[in-house]
């Protein structure tokens, strides 16, 4: 491939390299440039261009990526995947089903260790991924690559080096210790956070069984243990490999795998076999809903995979969770009925506040109805009666986000899997932004051009600040089913700066979001 600038009356057949915008005319980077725009880019008085010129054997950047994700995935069902089709050298891979991610990296780092204008990227070796999110792209990063460097590729990919591994229904026993004066809460907490944990990942629970905190008791339920798997939350710390709930694991006929492990919280876990089940000793960090390195051994094990003493030696790397704010504790409740914003609005319900008359989610529902969108879909989290019973009869869809303790994340992908597939692209608008109308919705739809590159248009106030509603183009939803936690559409905003338009609303329209009882009060007074 030949790289470089040219006159503009030698560009005819080339890929124009840079985005550019003359007067009415708008030329995307990744054109090829036709007669046509030739002599639209001399009458815009443009002399001269950058652009990539293929040679012979060069195969371009969509075709390149196409066979390339083909040689990785022969069988794509086989391997639980989908490909996309390619745009802009960039195929993405995407789980089909909830499950864990099994990568090999020898494979991957070879690939990516020869020509360097083609790569792949994946989320980390046994990442526990959702049905829907993006797990590997491969991305051709010039225009073109040449084609013997290409099959050297294709070559590297290996036997599917990239596999989901489904997670399989199955049933797991809980056993629980008990010691003199132990609260009885803490029992039921322990197996109501269970039941949550293992229902993630398609796990049943049988009814949970609690014996004293005594080696024989203990033993005697693991070996009368139903189902699949046990696990044994005891009512007192595991201090060594020989202290109560492993030796009674020992006492079972069983045998210790490992004891303790280089992830925190869980360094007090142990893992076990005993009649060809594994056996998890869980930590006490298990009764809290935050991860912890019992959810690393659970997701591999109801995948499917086997869990080595090796395996979770590997996992110190990446293991200190208490520092990593990716992995948030889940809050409990909605993400407006609770938390923080239950405690900003001190007990209130901020999507009930009325505006004009009727509740504000009732009021944005009506903007959104009385634009050109089509249908509109309110994303509502569990047990929200009086959020449901505000939007009665005004024609809308409801879906209810079962994840949306996570954040934001959730209801996008709840809200998006809602959405006809044919739809070129949704809008985002929060249910608790009252100046939003219509016609603002109607402009941000206007300025919609995929064929131009605007494939992403944002709301901005007045003076540029950027804000919500924003359009986004179907392209970009595979990227918003893999978002998770609470920061929205903000990093596939980021990524894909090059295709964002901006719209003005009026004055602070774009920004106006009221989370407090005075925010509210000082926008009554200032609309008065």
């Amino acid at each position: 491939m030949r790289f470089g600038p040219v006159r503009v009356a030698e560009a005819e057949g080339a890929v124009l390299a840079h985005s550019l915008a003359a007067g009415d005319l708008r030329l995307r980077k990744g054109r090829l440039l036709a007669a046509a725009d030739v002599a639209a880019l001399a009458a815009a008085g443009i002399a001269e261009l950058t652009v990539a010129r293929l040679d012979a054997d060069d195969v371009a950047e969509d075709a390149a990526a196409a066979r390339l994700a083909a040689a990785l995935l022969p069988d794509p069902a086989a391997a639980g995947l989908t490909l996309t089709a390619p745009f802009t050298g960039r195929v993405n891979l995407v789980a089909d089903g909830d499950g864990v991610l099994a990568v090999d990296r020898a494979a991957v780092d070879a690939l990516n260790g020869g020509d360097p204008g083609i790569s792949l990227a994946t989320l980390p070796d046994r990442a526990r991924v959702r049905a829907g999110q993006m797990v590997a792209t491969v991305k051709i990063i010039p225009y073109a690559v040449p084609g013997p460097a290409l099959a050297a590729a294709c070559g590297l990919a290996g036997a599917t080096p990239i596999r989901l591994h489904r997670f399989r229904p199955g049933r797991a026993a809980l056993i629980l210790t008990t010691t003199p004066g132990m609260k009885p809460s803490l029992l039921a907490k322990g197996t109501e956070t269970m039941r949550t944990r293992l229902a993630a990942l398609g796990q049943a629970l049988a009814p949970p069984v609690t014996v004293p905190h005594d080696t024989a008791a203990v033993a005697a339920a693991i070996a009368a243990a139903p189902g699949d798997l046990v696990l044994i939350l005891g009512a007192s710390a595991t201090s060594d490999a020989a202290d109560t709930c492993p030796a009674a694991l020992l006492a079972a006929g069983g045998r210790l795998v490992r004891f303790g492990m280089p992830v925190d919280p869980g360094n007090l876990l142990f893992l076990g076999e005993q009649g060809g089940r594994p056996v998890v000793g869980l930590p006490g960090s298990s009764r809290s809903p935050a991860p912890s390195g019992a959810d690393w051994v659970l997701e591999r094990l109801a995948a499917g995979l086997a869990v080595t003493g090796a395996d979770i030696a590997a996992m110190g790397v990446g293991g200190l969770l208490k520092e990593i704010a990716a992995r948030p504790q889940p809050r409990a409740g909605g993400e407006d009925q609770g938390g923080d914003a239950g405690r900003r609005m001190r007990g209130r319900d901020k999507l009930l506040e009325p505006v004009d008359g009727r509740p504000v989610l009732r009021a944005v529902a009506e903007a959104a109805l009385a634009s050109r969108t089509a249908p509109v879909v309110v994303v509502l989290p569990p047990d929200a009666p009086g959020r449901a019973e505000t939007l009665a009869g005004l024609g809308v869809e409801t879906v209810e986000a079962a994840g949306c303790a996570e954040g934001m994340a959730a209801s996008l992908r709840a809200g998006l899997a809602a959405v006809d597939a044919r739809a070129d692209a949704v809008v985002v608008l929060l249910a608790d932004m009252p100046e939003i109308g219509a016609a603002d919705i109607d402009r941000l739809i206007a300025a919609f051009d995929p064929a131009e590159g605007r494939e992403i248009v944002r709301a901005v106030s007045a003076d540029g600040r950027p804000g919500h509603p924003v359009l986004i183009g179907r392209r970009f939803f595979e990227d918003l089913r893999g978002l998770a936690g609470d920061q929205g559409a903000r990093s596939v905003l980021a990524a894909a700066a090059d295709f964002v338009v901006e719209v003005p609303t009026a004055g602070d329209a774009a920004l106006v979001d009221l989370d407090t009882p005075e925010d509210w009060a000082a926008w009554r007074a200032a609309r008065r």
